[in-house]
């Protein structure tokens, strides 16, 4: 057990996973942060991206957080998205069908069109998209 911490990755709508784990890797706001057993105190921002949870024995899963902060305490890491999904449980023709529209969007020219909202729902797609593929290369299908 030394060699591993809690993890707790929750939601405004559920508690998505606790459990023990060995390792964290997280989409931060300044890159990939990971995480191991004795880190530093930590908060920071994170950004719509997948979070990869290696669990005692190697064994790892996928998630998806669509934006949120990653707290990091002696004995726990706790992981609060507005969004979190599991990986298995995205829909990759619902993303894609997403990043099109932010995409179209951008496109239009119109000066009704808030670009920070496209930006926003163009980033989160294509995360989504880039969690879907992470976890398609980790089981060999693509």
């Amino acid at each position: 057990m030394a060699n591993s911490f809690k993890c707790e990755i929750v939601s405004a709508e559920a508690a998505v996973f606790s459990g023990r784990v060995e390792q964290i890797i997280a989409a931060g706001v300044m890159g990939d942060l990971g995480v191991l057993p004795g880190h530093a105190p930590l908060l920071t921002e994170l950004q719509p991206g997948p979070v990869r949870v290696i669990h005692d024995g190697g064994d790892e899963e996928n998630f998806y957080i669509s934006g949120g902060f990653l707290e990091v305490q002696p004995d726990v890491v706790t992981i609060l998205g507005d969004t979190a999904v599991r990986a298995d449980d995205l829909d990759e023709a619902a993303a894609e069908e997403a990043r099109q529209h932010a995409l179209k969007a951008f496109n239009e020219q119109s000066a009704e069109l808030d670009y920070s909202r496209a930006a926003s729902e163009l980033a989160e797609a294509v995360a989504q998209l880039r969690t879907i593929q992470q976890l398609r290369k980790k089981l060999g299908r693509g």
